[in-house]
């Protein structure tokens, strides 16, 4: 059998038990795809890291319990805390390759700050299965890879409901619906759903600000926006646009350290 090392690190949350709960697992070489998602499965949280070493950084890989994901930004933070935290990690930025590119992750201010890319969403008709999903209909509609709806106050955000059994009829793979309004105490807060995925809403997900930011940073007119994520957890996101780059901040704690046995 295999041992491995596996960490569990609340990501976008200064206390355990809130933001979002990632697992990572160090790697020397790639494991079987299979096992991979197997490995993600028995750990039953939204997302599981894998990472190898790759020249002078990193090579990065996500994996839901059912999909290896493009992008996620709460499991790329928690994989820097665990190098940085864990293997001794010195240097002040950490590279990682992964299927949405280059990313980075520097540190600032004992924050975060992953470096990705920005993804502004462009106007789109809601689908009909989206829309029966909701208890109230958005005032916007728009799209990158996850569906963008934007409501009239902080309120809606709290309050909607959502039909899973509806929304569950509609197939976004990799994607899903992020809802948005401007915030009471923040720039702007948002809840993330995933259809015909085991944890229907994300706690709180990095990659979706890749098109909030730009979008909240045009219609604000500010660079540096603050986000909360308003799930039951609750998570805090410290924004910037860059253009073509997004960064995002956030800090971390660590949840619990253990082995695996394959």
């Amino acid at each position: 059998m295999t041992e491995l090392n596996l960490y569990q690190v609340d990501a976008f949350t200064n206390h355990v038990f809130g933001g979002n709960p990632a697992c990572v697992v160090p790697l020397e070489t790639w494991l079987p795809d299979r096992q991979l998602l197997l490995l993600a499965k028995e750990n039953a949280v939204a997302e599981t890291a894998f990472f190898i070493p790759e020249g002078d950084g990193f090579a990065l890989r996500w994996f839901t319990p059912e999909i290896e994901m493009d992008l996620c930004g709460h499991a790329t933070l928690a994989t820097a805390h665990v190098i940085k935290t864990f293997l001794g990690y010195k240097k002040d930025k950490i590279s990682f390759s992964s299927a949405s590119g280059p990313l980075e992750v520097s540190f600032k201010d004992d924050r975060y700050v992953l470096d990705f890319p920005a993804r502004k969403p462009v106007a789109v008709s809601l689908p009909d299965t989206i829309s029966k999903a909701l208890d109230r209909q958005p005032l916007a509609v728009l799209k990158a890879r996850d569906y963008v709806l934007v409501y009239g106050a902080e309120s809606d955000i709290r309050d909607i409901r959502i039909n899973r059994q509806v929304l569950d009829q509609i197939n976004l793979d990799p994607g899903g619906v992020i809802i948005t309004a401007q915030g009471n105490d923040c720039d702007f807060v948002s809840r993330f759903f995933t259809p015909q995925a085991s944890i229907l809403e994300d706690p709180v997900t990095g990659s979706a600000h890749c098109s909030l930011i730009p979008y909240w940073s045009e219609r604000l007119q500010k660079k540096e926006l603050t986000a909360m994520q308003l799930s039951e957890r609750v998570g805090t996101l410290y924004c910037t646009d860059n253009g073509e780059r997004v960064l995002i901040a956030g800090d971390a704690c660590t949840y619990s350290v253990g082995k695996c046995w394959i």
